[in-house]
């Protein structure tokens, strides 16, 4: 069994050496770079990972890049700002194996004292019920970390290249009749300021990105894979 684990990194010189460490003993790490300009690329291939630079600004643009570059059985994603502990990864991976479900998420339970800012959490709330009503989906958190099998996540045709690509996994992975499940996961404050959620602007630029992609029509049976 071969696991990698996608990190999508912009600036985040102070959280790899943390991030990076806590990814588990045997698995690959992939730091994509999205033109970073604190040396995050060097620093991340000194400490052993992979790296793959991406030039073309986005969440999803470094997601999908590293999903690309995998080999590997299964693939994971997790921020790379130290908000999460890569080494949790494993147990979501755990449900994937077994068969149990086809897409775990992490979901965030804040650990520290503004860990999860309000706006952050207000826009998670609304992105949720938004996914409930378009897949019947019960989740109660969007978060970044997840697993599945990388053959089927590339069978998703993911699309987005924005902040609405975490979001398209679930929606298509519902319409493909995944099974997906949550699994809770402590939230650290992160390191940095994020550059998606860091205020309520970005926040709710990220919900209106996310609502494009739940106007996304169920394909008919058939149409992908």
């Amino acid at each position: 069994m071969s696991v990698d684990v996608v990190l999508p990194c912009l600036d985040e010189a102070e959280a790899l050496p943390w991030v990076l460490a806590r990814v588990p003993e045997r698995w690959r790490a992939i730091v994509v770079d999205n033109g970073s300009t604190d040396g995050s690329a060097a620093l991340a291939r000194g400490l052993g990972a992979t790296v793959v630079h991406e030039s073309r600004r986005g969440f999803g643009a470094a997601c999908h890049a590293g999903l690309l570059v995998s080999d590997a059985d299964f693939v994971c994603f997790c921020d790379c700002d130290a908000s999460l502990d890569p080494g949790l990864l494993a147990v979501l991976l755990d449900s994937v194996r077994d068969g149990s479900a086809d897409l775990v998420l992490g979901r965030r339970r804040p650990a520290e004292r503004g860990a999860w800012p309000l706006h952050a959490r207000a826009g998670n709330l609304a992105l949720s019920r938004m996914v409930r009503r378009r897949t019947g989906l019960r989740l109660r958190d969007l978060g970044p970390m997840r697993v599945a099998r990388r053959d089927e996540l590339l069978s998703l045709g993911l699309t987005d290249r924005r902040s609405g690509y975490p979001l398209q996994m679930v929606v298509r992975a519902a319409d493909a009749g995944w099974r997906v499940r949550e699994v809770d996961v402590p939230y650290l404050r992160r390191s940095g300021r994020s550059k998606v959620t860091g205020t309520w602007r970005g926040t709710w630029q990220a919900v209106r990105d996310m609502r494009r992609v739940l106007d996304e029509a169920a394909p008919v049976a058939g149409e992908r894979g």
